[in-house]
């Protein structure tokens, strides 16, 4: 059974008169977190296009990138949205309800953060109501102000990344333990420690970047560390 089929269950499952929210009352335990972890994307997607006030072609290719949907899902994956985008409660509303269902797995909580900026992001565009939108969501999950700066620094291009926000350490951190930070990110980058979060197999593509992003900061940083100490 495909992960579409199992969202279109629990979406029929709503009873007269619920909103899209009470899903995520309902879906806590594996292997149901996959379905949500999808459905919380989708909904907060939905939300967040409110944000800008459009939603862009671009944006929904990026959505489609993140979740590998197969041309027979696309009608699943826009019911949700659109109820989502339907539902008269708030993204804040929904927002504290995935918190709930998900509790303190902060590192599920950062993907799903990483999917909503790479679909922020689409077109190129990062809109002062989607960064206000996407801050707020960061402090209802409960994530560190650092978590949602190192998100931020490799999606938005305010200007060249700085490595080290990348990989959340301190520009004064010793190498070594800026190598462990590496290290730790990349494993916990692995499609088997993803899945093991209740990401969704057709979701595990979006960490590809995320490693692209890690061994490029891991690499500037180290290369300077040694120019600089060829001039010591």
């Amino acid at each position: 059974m495909s992960i579409w089929t199992r969202i279109t269950e629990a979406v029929s499952a709503l009873t007269k008169g619920e909103g899209l929210s009470a899903v995520f009352d309902r879906l806590r335990t594996p292997p149901e977190r996959s379905v949500a972890f999808t459905i919380a994307v989708i909904a907060l997607s939905a939300k967040m296009a409110k944000a800008d006030g459009l939603v862009t072609r671009d944006e929904v290719t990026a959505f489609r990138e993140v979740f590998q949907i197969a041309r027979d899902d696309e009608a699943g994956a826009a019911r949700v949205f659109n109820l989502a985008r339907q539902d008269v409660a708030g993204f804040e509303d929904y927002a504290t309800r995935i918190k709930r269902m998900f509790g303190d797995q902060d590192g599920t909580l950062c993907d799903l953060m990483e999917g909503l900026f790479h679909i922020a992001m689409a077109d190129g565009t990062y809109h002062p109501n989607e960064d206000a939108f996407l801050r707020r969501v960061a402090q209802i999950f409960g994530l560190p102000d650092g978590d949602f700066k190192r998100l931020r620094s490799r999606f938005v291009p305010d200007a060249k990344p700085d490595p080290y926000a990348v990989l959340g350490v301190d520009p004064r951190t010793p190498l070594e333990e800026v190598r462990k930070a590496w290290r730790r990110q990349v494993r916990d980058s692995h499609p088997d420690a993803m899945i093991a979060r209740g990401v969704p197999q057709e979701a595990v593509k979006m960490a590809e970047k995320r490693v692209v992003d890690l061994n490029r900061a891991w690499e500037e940083i180290s290369k300077e560390a040694g120019d600089a100490d060829r001039h010591l």
